[in-house]
């Protein structure tokens, strides 16, 4: 027996090995989100205890004091998170889901193609991308079982992450870029920026354009060399129970309505699920939201426009009330975590910005920023503060004003700013499991299951993203 699993192991290629050596040792040591969030709150008052020589009171009180801070930014994440997750569940949608499944002949294929998904829905809408990769790692580990395909679901769960990891900061819900192109934004009431930044700057460029088709190849090809051998491929079946696929959702269905009494519905029903009403305010909230664009142009996207977008598309795919209501209440199980764990990283923030040192953080790094290096210092500087406050909005709310500062006096673009920035952001959530949550929820792993190949995965991108950003001319 130890000879086959060294036999297997020599077979191994370099980048399979070390996938399955990190993923070996965090599938003994990583934390769940939760406990994440309050080691990283620890670390947090620690460093500020030695690096800004603040008192314990003073940390506590910073920690409290910042608390609730991004309770209206966090409302606006879970209305993005939850209006994609009920539109990613829509049948139609779940049909169009179904249909990918059965296109790859391979575990690698499988990967890519959960990958590649990912990748482009969340260019879209992070929401999105996050909730669609999710049911597509699901529903692809699932076809694999029945069809016997080897496929390694941790590593699926990585694909279906990636967008959330690589692609989604240079797309049109790019929490910096939404932000800065909001009127009388808080940057712009500080005096950082004269103006709102448009998103002709920040996603509808050829810089974000072409770092993002840069990154599908390159993502894809990492996924595909991470692939284990088909012996060593663990199926959802060794992580979630699959139940033999049937019929027995219709049937189910059609029992449970022989069963129920008919009975003639009230005039209160037929109002909660009234097709038109919900249909007309559907279609007059689109209409609206197309309108922005016919009048502003690609400049009028900004987050309340995107939110505002994704409520009436899904009003508009389900039409009666009642049933998107239900969805909604489906779905914010999903979001559960993220709440929960939102005042807690605000509290991380309190800690840093009340006792100064994310000031010292930010600006040892951009003390060394140079017209050539200064959009792979924004791309550290983000991934580094996304570890301990991994959400982009926050963290542009903290550094964003010395960051376009910086830019403007080295004469960098503020795009390419936002751009570098971002992506920074989005690297290091393979390395933190917040946003993973709803994905944990959707695939049934936990955190520890998948992350050993997502921190792979990270490390892999770093010669990449740090070669691209120093040479991509904007």
């Amino acid at each position: 027996m130890t000879m086959e699993k060294s036999a297997q192991k020599s077979d191994l290629t370099p980048v399979q090995k070390l996938g399955e050596a990190i993923a070996d040792r965090v599938e003994r040591w990583m934390p769940s989100p939760f406990l994440f969030a309050i080691i990283l709150t620890y670390v947090a008052a620690i460093t500020a205890f030695i690096s800004e020589d603040s008192s314990v009171t003073d940390i506590a009180l910073s920690w409290y004091d910042g608390f609730w801070n991004l309770l209206q930014f966090a409302m606006q994440m879970v209305i993005i998170l939850v209006t994609a997750n009920v539109v990613a569940y829509h049948p139609k949608v779940k049909k169009l889901i179904l249909a990918l499944v059965r296109l790859p002949k391979n575990g690698r294929q499988a990967v890519v193609l959960v990958g590649l998904g990912s990748m482009l829905s969340s260019w879209i809408s992070w929401g999105l991308g996050l909730i669609f990769g999710a049911i597509l790692v699901r529903e692809m580990g699932k076809r694999a079982y029945y069809d016997k395909t080897p496929v390694h679901y941790p590593l699926l769960a990585v694909a279906g992450y990636l967008g959330m990891s690589l692609t989604w900061g240079w797309g049109m819900s790019s929490s910096a870029g939404l932000l800065q192109a909001t009127e009388g934004n808080t940057l712009m009431q500080m005096g950082f920026v004269d103006r709102i930044i448009p998103a002709t700057e920040w996603v509808f460029h050829t810089y974000p354009l072409t770092l993002t088709g840069l990154s599908l190849v390159f993502g894809s090809l990492m996924l595909y060399l991470l692939c284990p051998p088909n012996e060593n491929c663990r199926g959802i079946e060794h992580y979630v129970e699959v139940k033999e696929e049937t019929n027995s959702e219709s049937c189910d269905s059609a029992e449970t309505s022989q069963q129920k009494p008919i009975q003639k519905p009230s005039l209160a029903d037929r109002i909660d699920n009234s097709t038109i009403l919900g249909g007309i305010i559907a279609l007059t909230g689109i209409a609206l939201f197309t309108r922005a664009f016919f009048t502003q142009g690609l400049g009028a996207l900004d987050l309340n426009v995107l939110n505002f977008g994704f409520l009436m598309i899904g009003l508009l795919l389900f039409t009666s009330p009642t049933r998107y209501l239900k969805e909604f209440y489906d779905s914010i199980q999903g979001s559960a975590g993220v709440i929960l764990l939102f005042p807690f990283y605000a509290g991380i923030i309190g800690i840093m910005t009340g006792t100064g040192l994310v000031d010292t953080m930010t600006e040892s790094l951009l003390s060394i920023a140079t017209p050539s290096n200064f959009p792979v210092i924004a791309w550290i500087t983000g991934g580094i503060l996304n570890v301990f406050v991994p959400s982009a909005g926050g963290e542009w709310a903290i550094i964003g004003g010395p960051m376009l500062v910086a830019s403007a006096e080295l004469g960098i673009p503020y795009g390419q700013a936002i751009a570098s920035y971002a992506v920074g952001d989005a690297h290091t959530n393979l390395l933190n499991p917040f946003w993973a949550i709803p994905l944990l929820a959707i695939t049934g792993l936990r955190a520890r299951d998948m992350f050993g190949y997502a921190i792979t995965m990270m490390i892999l991108l770093i010669p990449f993203l740090a070669i691209t950003l120093y040479l991509l001319p904007y």
